[in-house]
C-alpha cells in the first residue's frame, strides 16, 4: 500500500537535483571502465536489459575480487530506481552478490524518476508515480522477472550452479513473490520490506496464491502502520507459507512503512539495520 498516510512527508536527496544525478552518473561511468576506482571492491555499472517490452535502464554491482556469486534482483520501492537503491546495491554486493537493480518503470520514464524533494503527500506528484505503476500488468512483471534473472545469469561474475534472490521494498515486495513464482528454478530465498498490505488481497492474482508456485524460502518484514491497518494479514500469511511447505519468517517491525530506505521521513536505521542483518541470514542459508 502506498498513499499519504503510508509514505508521510518529503522524500530527499540531494544526490537527485540535476547536478548531484549528473556527478554520479559520471562517476558510476568511471568505475565501470576502471574496476580499481570502484568503491568498496564493488564495480557498478550502469547497465541496459532487454525485456519484452523495451530496454530497460538498470544498476548493476558486482564485487571485484575474481570468482563467480550468487545472483540478487533487487526491486525498488514506488519511487523507483534512484541513489538510495545505488547504495543498498552497492552493500550487498560487497557482501559476495551480483546484484540487479532496474528501474521498474522503464515503459514511462527513465530513472529517477523524482527529484531530490518529492512529496508524496502531493496529489500531483503522487498521481504521477501511481501511472507508471499502472502500466506494469501482472504479465509484465512477469516478463520482466524472467528477463532480468536471464540477464543476471549472463554476467560472468554469476554463479548459475548457485540459488538467487530476489527483494522487494514497498510495492517490490509483491513483485518479489511474482518473481519467485515465475523464475521458480532459480528463486531459492525471497525478502519483503514494508511489502504492505497488497501481499494478501481477495483478488485471484493476490501474491500470496503464488508461494505454492514458488521454491524459496521468505523472509516477510512488515511495518507496525501497515500492520494496525490490516493486523489479520500476517496471519493469512503464515497459514499460506504453512499450507505450502514453505521455510517463512513474518514479522512486524516498529517503524513505519518505508523504513528501510534511506531519504525518507519515516526511516529507522535501527530496524533497517534488523532487517538487513536477518536478510543477510536468510540469502547466506539459502543462496547455496
Amino acid at each position: 500500500m502506498c498513499d499519504e498516510f503510508i509514505h508521510p512527508g518529503l522524500v530527499t536527496d540531494s544526490r537527485l537535483s540535476r547536478r548531484g544525478f549528473a556527478a554520479m552518473t559520471v562517476a558510476a561511468a568511471g568505475v565501470a571502465a576502471n574496476p580499481a576506482l570502484a568503491q568498496s571492491n564493488v564495480v557498478e555499472k550502469d547497465v541496459q536489459v532487454k525485456t519484452a517490452d523495451g530496454m530497460c535502464d538498470a544498476a548493476l554491482f558486482y564485487p571485484t575480487a575474481k570468482g563467480t556469486y550468487a545472483a540478487v534482483l533487487m526491486w525498488p520501492d514506488i519511487m523507483g530506481l534512484r541513489p538510495a537503491f545505488r547504495d543498498m546495491g552497492r552493500r550487498l554486493a560487497a557482501q559476495g552478490y551480483v546484484v540487479l537493480v532496474p528501474n521498474p518503470f522503464y515503459r514511462s520514464a527513465k530513472a529517477p524518476v523524482i527529484g531530490d524533494n518529492f512529496d508524496f503527500s502531493n496529489p500531483e506528484q503522487r498521481a504521477k508515480l501511481m501511472g507508471y505503476r499502472g502500466a506494469m500488468t501482472n504479465d509484465g512483471i512477469d516478463h520482466d522477472a524472467a528477463a532480468y534473472l536471464a540477464f543476471l545469469d549472463a554476467q560472468p561474475q554469476t554463479a548459475k550452479n548457485k540459488k538467487a534472490g530476489v527483494q522487494g521494498y514497498c510495492m517490490g515486495g509483491a513483485l518479489s513473490f511474482r518473481t519467485a513464482a515465475v523464475v521458480s528454478n532459480r528463486i531459492g530465498a525471497v525478502g519483503s520490506f514494508h511489502g504492505g498490505n497488497g501481499l494478501v488481497t481477495d483478488k485471484p492474482d493476490s501474491p500470496h496464491l503464488l508461494i505454492a508456485k514458488t521454491n524459496a524460502a521468505y523472509l516477510i518484514c512488515q511495518a507496525q502502520n501497515d500492520d494496525a491497518q490490516n493486523p489479520k494479514m500476517k496471519d493469512d500469511l503464515k497459514a499460506a507459507f504453512a499450507a505450502a511447505g514453505k521455510t517463512a519468517t513474518v514479522d512486524v517491525y516498529q517503524a513505519n512503512h518505508g523504513w528501510c530506505v534511506k531519504g525518507g521521513a519515516v526511516y529507522n536505521e535501527a530496524e533497517a539495520e534488523r532487517a538487513w542483518s536477518n536478510l543477510t541470514a536468510l540469502y547466506k542459508a539459502n543462496l547455496v
